[in-house]
This record gives C-alpha cells, sequence and structure tokens, in this order.
C-alpha cells in the first residue's frame, strides 16, 4: 500500500486505514533507533528543509533527527535567518525554496493555513509542524502511536483532554486522530478556553475536569498559551490549577491502567503537578521517543515508499 498524498498537512484528508498505514510504518522505524549505528540509507540523496518560523524544541529536533537517521540532508532555517525579517513574503520566499529543488520541506508557522498556502504553490512534498492554531498533523499522529502501543488498541477508549483548548492545534489534531481511529473524545477548560463549536469535531465538552477525567484511559493535559492569548482569560495560575490541574488526587477518578500525556512543553505546578508528570501514568517521554520514529515514517511515505519498508 503506498501513501498517495504528496503532503502532510491535517489528519482531516486522510482515512483510518492511512492512519494505520502511518503508525504500522512508524512501529518499523522505531526499532532502527535501537541499532548501534542509528543510521539506514533509505532517503540517501534526498533534501529536507526544516522551515521554522515560531520557537520548537521537541518538534525542530524530532524531525532533524528523523531526516538524518534516515541518510537526508537536513537544512533549517528560523524566523530570525530568513530574509522574512527582512520583508520577504512567505510565497516569495517559498518559491525559493522551491527553486533549488528540496524534495521535502517541514514547516512551522504562527498563521494557519500556512503550509496549505506554501503546498500549493511548489513541487516539493509539505510537512505541516503546526500552523497557528489550526493543525499539528504530526503531533496528532506520535499520539495515536503512544496510545495503541500501550493500551494495544485505539477504538473504544476514552480520551480526555484538558486545557487551553482554544488555542491549542494539537487539541484540534488530536480529535480528530483519536474520533477517525474510533475512541471518544471529551475536553474541558475554563469556558473562556473552550472555542465556539468545537463540538463539530466530534468531541464532547464537560463542565469541569473532574467529570472530564472520570473513567478516562487517556487523559491529555495542555498548557497555558499565553503567548498567544490576546488578554488573560482566567483569574489566576494558582486558580486555574486548582481547577484544572492533574494531580494524583484527581486522576484516581480515571481508569487504574490510565494514560498520562502532553505535548510539551509543561508548566509544572500549572496544568500538572510533579508527582503525576514523573509518576507510573505518565508516556510522556515515550512520546518524545514516539515522535523520531513517526517522523521518520512521514518523510519515507510522502517520499514515496510503501508501509513495513524500513
Amino acid at each position: 500500500m503506498r501513501f498517495e498524498h504528496k503532503d502532510l498537512l491535517t489528519l482531516d484528508a486522510l482515512s483510518s486505514e492511512e492512519i494505520t498505514m502511518i503508525l504500522d510504518t512508524a512501529e518499523g522505524m522505531k526499532e532502527i533507533s535501537n541499532r548501534p549505528i542509528k543510521k539506514v540509507p533509505t532517503l540517501r540523496g534526498k533534501t529536507v528543509v526544516l522551515f521554522f518560523q515560531e520557537p520548537s524544541t521537541r518538534t525542530k529536533i524530532s524531525f532533524d533527527i528523523a531526516g538524518k537517521r534516515l541518510s537526508a540532508d537536513t537544512i533549517s532555517i528560523s524566523s530570525g535567518s530568513s530574509s522574512i525579517v527582512k520583508g520577504e513574503t512567505l510565497i516569495d520566499t517559498a518559491r525559493n525554496l522551491e527553486a533549488m529543488n528540496p524534495d521535502i520541506v517541514v514547516i512551522r508557522h504562527s498563521s494557519s493555513g500556512a503550509a496549505t498556502l506554501i503546498a500549493g504553490r511548489i513541487k516539493a512534498s509539505v510537512i505541516n509542524a503546526g500552523d497557528g492554531l489550526h493543525a499539528h498533523p504530526t503531533q496528532a499522529l506520535l499520539d495515536l502511536m503512544t496510545v495503541r502501543e500501550k493500551k494495544g488498541r485505539i477504538e473504544g477508549l476514552k480520551i480526555a483532554i484538558i486545557g487551553d483548548i482554544a488555542h491549542s492545534r494539537v487539541a484540534r489534531s488530536d480529535i480528530t486522530g483519536f474520533t477517525k481511529m474510533g475512541a471518544s473524545v471529551t475536553v474541558a477548560a475554563p469556558l473562556t478556553m473552550i472555542p465556539k463549536g468545537i463540538e463539530k469535531l466530534g468531541c464532547r465538552v464537560a463542565p469541569d475536569a473532574d467529570s472530564c477525567i472520570e473513567g478516562a484511559d487517556v487523559v491529555m493535559m495542555l498548557r497555558i498559551q499565553k503567548e498567544r492569548q490576546e488578554q488573560i482569560l482566567f483569574p489566576t495560575e494558582r486558580e486555574y490549577s486548582n481547577l484544572f490541574g492533574l494531580t494524583e488526587k484527581r486522576l484516581k477518578s480515571a481508569r487504574r491502567d490510565v494514560l498520562v500525556m502532553h505535548p510539551g512543553p509543561m508548566n509544572r505546578g500549572v496544568e500538572i503537578s510533579n508527582d503525576v508528570a514523573d509518576g507510573s501514568h505518565s508516556v510522556i517521554l515515550d512520546q518524545v521517543t514516539n515522535g523520531v520514529a513517526l517522523r521518520m515514517a512521514v518523510f519515507y511515505l510522502v517520499a514515496g515508499g510503501v508501509k513495513h519498508a524500513a
């Protein structure tokens, strides 16, 4: 089975079978990272441009490592080192990149739709590494991979997502991904952080954190994205933590084998306590590990590979 998409922009365009194909391929890729020599020649001769116009640690390094482990040549461009700071438009930057014949462009941008805009104007494959409030497909895919790895399935699970839903592209992509794969998703946040119409994505809005967590198989915590908020949406961090922070006490209402997840970066003591973040239910570092394998799989598939061919 071949991946038939030139780009990976959102999960909306993917079927559950295509998502499964990506996850299966990522499982095969994961073994490469455990070898003494963590490199295969799969994408030798391919050029990957990492075009990051927003700060990133996990995502950018993960894509970089993923490309290098497949023997691709990776080149990084940040907001401070691109001609955008000199007034060049995003489209002109993309066209100049295209003139250098890269094979894959990974883009993170503060504007929703930026990845789609570029994908429609260049021949290279475009992977969305997060665009504004819109989507973060590879984060959702690595979250799906982590849950499937730990639970053995996704279908029928109850997923709780708690935090700044309104400003979270991760939340939107996770809701789409988990519901496509047969899980039920419930979200909770202060009303000022719940976007109107979020239920149209297929999730349910809980009245509070406790009812959201009750009986959950997976609890995904999100940080407060102050950099995207035009005004303060809650009185104090202490009050927010008391009402929506994940503690050991609050977690007891979830299933006994609950998984605790977080896309990072974490604000410890605000949305998640230290004992939960570092506790036995936490798979937060597993998410980071799986991010490399998942992005290796995406590189491989958009470059024209077929699943299970690591």
